[in-house]
């Protein structure tokens, strides 16, 4: 039986959120430029929001550049923007044919104008996309959003637009930049490291989390089943008894 013949189709995680991590070290073992192994990790993102799609994943969200990511050397930097920009040209008349809808979180002000213009394109070029949402984090960090928010939540009850006891949960998450997405299922980190570095914070409350020492340009269609069955293995109880779970599962 394959990898994929052991996955529950009707119980896959509707969004899966990916920190794509060891891009630099796998070129450095091979004795590349850390460029090139970003190059290689872009050909990984086509190809696993395709096998994601494939089996029923809506949505998936990769931490392509964090905030932090701009104190890295300024050619490396250099050399991700310009990889963002190549990727979209290359991979935009796929995203279409393939029904891959593009959108962005992250304070995207910061990065060149070329590349906010490009983004721009690319998310209207493929708004019609039913078939997954690819969702970059970019220039993002989970404080910086969530100070967002909150600066916003603020701004409307000084205005008068809202009340400061009427914020809850759920007006708070509306503020988020994944409004209009649901909550992530499924965290995957490659790469070795066991922490999430300041992603999705809010919205990773209830996720479960995969770990694996597979650098990104390494990762496949069977590591992200062998992710996926490990979900399903799970028991997620939400804060719920075993025998609750259960019991609820049997009506």
């Amino acid at each position: 039986m394959s990898l994929v013949e052991k996955i529950d189709l009707q119980r896959v995680p509707r969004h899966i959120a990916i920190i794509m991590d060891g891009n630099g070290r796998w070129a450095k073992e091979r004795n590349l430029d850390r460029s090139q192994g970003h190059r290689k990790g872009l050909d990984i993102v086509h190809e696993i929001t395709n096998d994601a799609a494939d089996l029923g994943v809506e949505c998936l969200t990769l931490y392509a550049f964090s905030t932090e990511n701009w104190n890295r050397p300024q050619a490396e930097v250099d050399a991700l923007m310009a990889l963002v920009v190549y990727g979209i040209e290359r991979e935009t008349p796929g995203m279409i044919e393939n029904g891959v809808r593009l959108s962005v979180i992250g304070d995207t002000s910061r990065m060149p104008l070329e590349v906010q213009q490009r983004l721009q394109k690319c998310i209207e070029d493929t708004a019609a996309g039913t078939r997954i949402t690819l969702n970059l984090a970019l220039s993002y960090s989970a404080r910086w959003e969530i100070t967002h928010a909150a600066q916003q939540l603020a701004q409307e009850a000084a205005q008068g637009i809202i009340k400061p006891e009427e914020i809850d949960d759920k007006m708070f998450a509306s503020r988020l930049t994944t409004a209009q997405l649901s909550d992530p299922d499924l965290l995957i980190r490659t790469g070795g490291e066991q922490r999430i570095s300041n992603f999705l914070l809010w919205q990773l409350s209830y996720a479960e989390f995969y770990f694996t020492d597979e650098y990104w340009p390494d990762f496949n269609k069977e590591s992200l089943c062998k992710a996926i069955i490990d979900f399903q293995n799970r028991e997620r109880r939400y804060g719920k008894t075993s025998e609750q779970v259960q019991s609820n599962d049997q009506v």
